[in-house]
């Protein structure tokens, strides 16, 4: 057995420094407890047998490999690193919840681990690294994963959505949504209980369009995009044709006769390996979909959120031929 691990086991079963060993990380306090000198903890990681995790914290090999074969190991590691000298109370929230939970987040994502506490439980500065927000954190908004304390799915969507742009909280709930994590009811819980904060209007407009529907990040974003140019809503995931020849769609509006298509991915059971033959394949959908008298548009990431204009004006003008279309079959 190495000397860290004489060390360790022992420790990791005990509590010091005033927090328990998040998946079994150590603070300099905790270490030096546990008769670590500030001499000796150097060494300790010069030899490998202690890894420096971030200022303070340190973890064996065997617990680095352990915690990265979790699923959102990293993110776990990130957060419980953060917590280990954050003082008791403190949990992980906003993106880094987000992360923990799997949810889909838009646009880059800051390095600093994002935690949460009660208002007045000691100081609002977080250590480098570690953006601390203050609030309430009633019992229920509270939740563990893998023993790291963070904000429940219901309520770290909330945060987001109050805190962030209006589609990327969009983003976040329909990602929720979408894997059954969470409901529109435990949401609109969440709400209640923050009605007064900073944000919540947004937040509840985020929650009212959130649909479960939407199958990707680009999806939510079009919507929203959808919405803010003045279109009406579309049906999401609708399908067309019947039998073994019916087609699942990203958007429809059936009142004017017009699809969009946000991620140019491929409706059929079997797997297109081929990129050639994905691409026959996505000819020939358009062309059956538009035997049964609709227009087929095709928006790309950059189209969706780099000129809205232009997309808004290719729905319209879409909308006017489809209108005038003749049904070529019933759909």
């Amino acid at each position: 057995m190495s000397v860290a691990a004489e060390i360790l086991d022992p420790v990791t079963n005990d509590r010091r420094g005033g927090m328990p060993h998040l998946l079994g990380l150590l603070t300099t306090a905790q270490l030096r407890e546990s008769g670590v000198s500030a001499e000796r903890l150097p060494a300790l990681v010069r030899r490998g047998e202690l890894a420096a995790i971030s200022r303070g914290v340190y973890a064996t090999g065997e617990t680095l490999r352990r915690i990265r074969s979790l699923r959102s190991g990293e993110a776990l590691l990130a957060s419980a690193s953060a917590l280990a000298t954050s003082g008791p109370g403190t949990v992980a929230s906003h993106d880094s919840a987000a992360a923990i939970h799997g949810l889909d987040l838009l646009g880059r994502q800051p390095s600093a681990v994002a935690v949460t506490r009660a208002p007045g439980e000691g100081s609002r500065t977080g250590k480098t690294g570690v953006r601390m927000h203050a609030a309430a954190l009633p019992a229920g908004h509270v939740t563990r994963r893998s023993g790291v304390p963070v904000t429940t799915v219901a309520r770290t969507v909330v945060d987001l959505a109050r805190t962030l742009t209006f589609a990327a909280g969009v983003v976040a709930a329909d990602s929720a949504l979408r894997r059954r994590l969470t409901s529109k009811e435990e949401l609109a819980a969440v709400l209640a209980d923050c009605a007064r904060w900073p944000g919540t209007c947004t937040a509840a407009a985020v929650v009212g369009f959130a649909d479960r529907l939407s199958e990707s990040a680009l999806e939510s974003v079009a919507r929203v995009e959808f919405s803010e140019c003045g279109l009406p809503p579309p049906e999401l995931q609708a399908w067309l044709g019947g039998g073994a020849d019916a087609v699942r769609v990203d958007f429809l509006w059936r009142q004017f006769r017009t699809i969009a298509e946000v991620d140019g991915a491929i409706k059929y059971t079997e797997l297109a390996l081929d990129p050639g033959w994905q691409a026959i394949k996505q000819l020939r959908r358009d062309s059956f979909l538009r035997e049964l008298g609709f227009e087929v548009v095709h928006f790309t990431w950059d189209d969706i959120v780099g000129d809205r204009a232009r997309v808004a004006a290719v729905l319209r003008a879409a909308f006017r031929r489809g209108s005038a279309l003749q049904t070529g079959g019933a759909a």
